[in-house]
């Protein structure tokens, strides 16, 4: 082994252990406990070896986020995966998506609800936001109808399903209708 390999190798492990730090704070504390600072005493570096890693934290977020979808998209790809038929395909990737919004606030509002630098939709997007937005693409491709923009579908379902996730986790709906609510968005969607 090289000494640059070394070198890669534990920036990369301070990289992580920077990411998974912030994850771990923001889910206990929320975003707001997030400080480069906190950073630096939760994971026993100095503030700056946190700026040779990441700009601030906006950086270190985004880097939450692209591991968020990385861990969302192996989720859906189960739920998916493990469905028979394509109502319950669609049912189960829904029913998994908003759980995920529920198990894991902090790390959806980076993905989702908060501004970070992340290029969504676009040729430069993460292979992990890609991978995300495939899984529910896989669902949603058997029930277009022809001519339909199967891309715009997708997109139209997603916000429906982020739209309950954050509606229901604010208290604005009633955590009590939120089943009743996906099995009436995956029947229209499905047409029966």
């Amino acid at each position: 082994m090289t000494i640059q390999t070394r070198r890669e190798r534990e920036r990369a492990e301070r990289e992580r252990l920077i990411v998974n730090a912030a994850r771990e704070l923001a889910e206990a504390e929320g975003w707001d406990a997030v400080t480069t600072r906190r950073l630096a005493a939760e994971i026993e570096y100095s503030q700056p070896v946190l700026y040779s890693h990441f700009k601030g934290k906006g950086a270190i977020m985004a880097a939450v986020a692209v591991q968020g979808c990385a861990d969302l998209a192996a989720e859906l790809r189960a739920a998916r995966t493990a469905a028979r038929g394509t109502r319950e395909s669609l049912a189960a990737v829904a029913r998994t998506y908003t759980s995920f919004a529920r198990r894991r606030p902090a790390l959806y509002d980076a993905m989702f609800t908060h501004l970070v630098d992340l290029p969504f939709a676009t040729p430069e997007a993460p292979p992990a936001l890609w991978d995300a937005f495939d899984q529910l693409r896989l669902v949603v491709e058997p029930i277009a109808a022809e001519g339909d923009d199967t891309g715009l579908l997708t997109e139209t379902f997603w916000a429906a399903l982020h739209g309950l996730a954050t509606l229901t986790r604010s208290g604005r709906l009633p955590e009590d209708g939120h089943e009743r609510r996906l099995d009436l968005l995956v029947r229209h969607f499905t047409g029966e």
